[in-house]
């Protein structure tokens, strides 16, 4: 089965230096029908302006991953790592049992686009983790790259949660193929540009709920850019 959920039906949020398009529940919006998928609790798609950002606040028991798009973001937390974040790179912040931080436009000139997205762990209370990786655009074109897994295989940042994260740049006539494994579910999220999973058609902004099909199939590409996450 196969549930779309259309980019111009995700949540927004606008606050002048900050404008957000919410994949599931999240601050103000609330919609009983997308709270989460399995683990997966948030994808925030966030724009923001010159100079401004996020001042420093608490997280706890939450795996969050930044995936950047566009510009450079900076970070700051209380484990005493900083660094500017670029397109390419993945940060995984593990908050465990209590971490604070920030997120800031690094540029006084241009916006950060970058996705938020958060996965519960599969246990309370551990021990605050930070780690950072690249992956350029050559490692992603064509193929499911892993990002993110359990075990940090095939270069990918560690979550703690049986749960795997690939990116793909994808176009033409490439098609692509993920087996989901019995009791598995998936969720493709479309940065942008367009393709088919599974003979359902997507457009920037769009994602689709995978569930009970054993074999998902990605193809019919035009410049698309997506993130497809396996899921228990």
């Amino acid at each position: 089965m196969i549930e779309l959920r259309h980019g111009d039906d995700r949540g927004i949020a606008n606050f002048g230096w900050l404008h957000s398009r919410h994949t599931f529940s999240f601050g103000h919006y609330y919609d009983p029908r997308h709270t989460g998928f399995g683990p997966l609790l948030v994808i925030n798609e966030d724009e923001v302006q010159p100079a401004r950002g996020f001042g420093t606040h608490g997280h706890r028991d939450m795996e969050i991953i930044s995936y950047v798009l566009d510009g450079e973001l900076a970070h700051k937390d209380s484990m005493g790592n900083g660094s500017v974040l670029r397109y390419g790179d993945v940060q995984r912040m593990s908050a465990g049992t209590g971490v604070t931080h920030s997120e800031f436009n690094h540029s006084a000139t241009k916006g950060v686009h970058f996705l938020q997205i958060w996965i519960e762990p599969s246990a309370k209370g551990i021990a605050p983790g930070y780690e950072e990786k690249h992956f350029d655009a050559d490692s992603k074109r064509g193929c499911l790259r892993l990002i993110a897994s359990p075990d940090g295989s095939d270069g990918s940042v560690t979550i703690h949660q049986d749960a795997r994260v690939y990116a793909s740049l994808l176009d033409g006539d490439v098609r692509l193929t993920h087996a989901l494994r019995p009791g598995r579910r998936a969720y493709l999220h479309l940065v942008r540009g367009a393709l088919s999973v599974n003979g359902e058609r997507l457009q920037g902004g769009d994602a689709a709920k995978i569930e009970g099909e054993p074999l998902i199939t990605i193809g019919d590409a035009e410049a698309a850019e997506l993130l497809l996450f396996d899921l228990p």
